[in-house]
């Protein structure tokens, strides 16, 4: 297999792995990976790793071809749409190497694959990569039913104690990878509303998560000038990414924009409210929580691309700074009511002071 990133989307290609070995129990699986991705996703049961560290360039790349020297592969899942990769890809030895249908692949990729996946109109990314187990002839019953079981050692419970103690909490993260026109984060005045209700209605502080970019330290900044500082634990370049794992699985509920704690989150079941009007949410939600999602897209498309959603290509992405503010607080806080109603103590929970 050959995925190099990113967080979210090697999350959504787990349950390819699992089906695979659900199938087939002695199959040997080695995965070709991103460096931050491998720590992420290191320890998963019957895999092999072989990690890319894609700062290393042409170098780091002649190295990997050594490292698989004469290692022959039954099977090459080309997994990732990126020139990088295919290039990356050249240095695998493999009878049958299986890409994307030509409606799905970027950067010529189908010049680097001997068979193309069947065409899947419309689908979300964790189908597009179940499709390459339905193309290897796994059970439809197993490819329809995704499977994590994402592995959290002992450590990493430990680092999540370490800052939240014994404090129940939700979890925002309030940025997306910081590249140039990803224009996916919502406002520091939006997420300080919410944790506002989170803290006066259900007693829940909220855990600030998040690399240590200055981009994600001044957004922590700006969110805890304007919150309640007893409401608010800042974990923002805090925590390693299996510590972050940990503390996902421990929250009550996560909320982000499209980024890789979604996709975290809906691996490992915890609740959660996607923010989304730069991405479309049919194709990159989190997959078990769809029906939770604050979605501003179709507007978004109609208000800066001037057209129908059903007019532009599938997961086509609305680069304007301005889209995400079409995203209200009011649009949030009923997401997380319907989410939190829900919860076995919903009833018994009390605010922490008067409202």
């Amino acid at each position: 297999m050959l995925r190099l990133s990113a967080l979210g989307d090697v999350c959504n290609l787990v349950p390819t792995v699992r089906a695979l070995q659900r199938q087939w129990p002695e199959l040997r699986i080695t995965w070709i990976i991103g460096k931050g991705e491998h720590s992420l996703l290191s320890g998963l049961s019957g895999v092999e790793f072989i990690v890319y560290d894609k700062a290393s360039g042409f170098s780091g790349m002649r190295a990997l071809w050594r490292e698989l020297g004469d290692r022959r592969f039954d099977v090459l899942l080309h997994m990732q749409q990126a020139l990088r990769a295919s290039a990356l890809s050249l240095g695998v030895k493999a009878e049958v190497r299986i890409g994307y249908d030509k409606a799905r692949s970027k950067d010529w990729q189908h010049w680097f694959t001997h068979r193309q996946l069947e065409p899947h109109p419309r689908a979300h990314v964790l189908e597009s990569f179940m499709d390459f187990a339905r193309a290897l002839g796994v059970d439809p019953a197993i490819t329809g039913c995704p499977e994590w079981n994402l592995p959290i050692p002992e450590t990493a419970y430990a680092e999540a104690s370490r800052l939240t103690g014994e404090t129940a909490y939700a979890l925002i993260s309030p940025c997306a990878n910081p590249r140039l026109r990803n224009f996916r984060n919502w406002s520091a005045e939006g997420y300080a509303t919410v944790i506002e209700h989170l803290w006066t209605q259900y007693g829940l502080k909220t855990l600030l998560s998040g690399g240590s970019s200055s981009q994600e330290r001044e957004m922590g900044e700006r969110i805890r000038a304007l919150a309640a500082s007893e409401a608010v634990i800042d974990a923002i370049g805090k925590s390693s990414l299996k510590g972050l794992l940990a503390l996902i699985d421990r929250a009550d509920v996560v909320i982000a924009p499209d980024s890789g704690p979604v996709h975290m989150a809906n691996a490992l079941g915890t609740p959660t409210v996607g923010l989304y009007a730069t991405t479309n949410p049919d194709r990159a939600a989190p997959y078990g929580w769809r029906d939770f999602v604050v979605d501003r897209y179709p507007e978004a498309v109609r208000t800066y691309l001037h057209k129908e959603p059903d007019e532009i290509d599938w997961g086509e992405r609305v680069r304007h700074p301005d889209a995400m503010a079409l995203i209200q607080a009011e649009d949030v806080i009923e997401r997380l009511d319907v989410l939190l109603a829900s919860r076995p103590d919903a009833t018994t929970m009390e605010p922490p002071h008067e409202v």
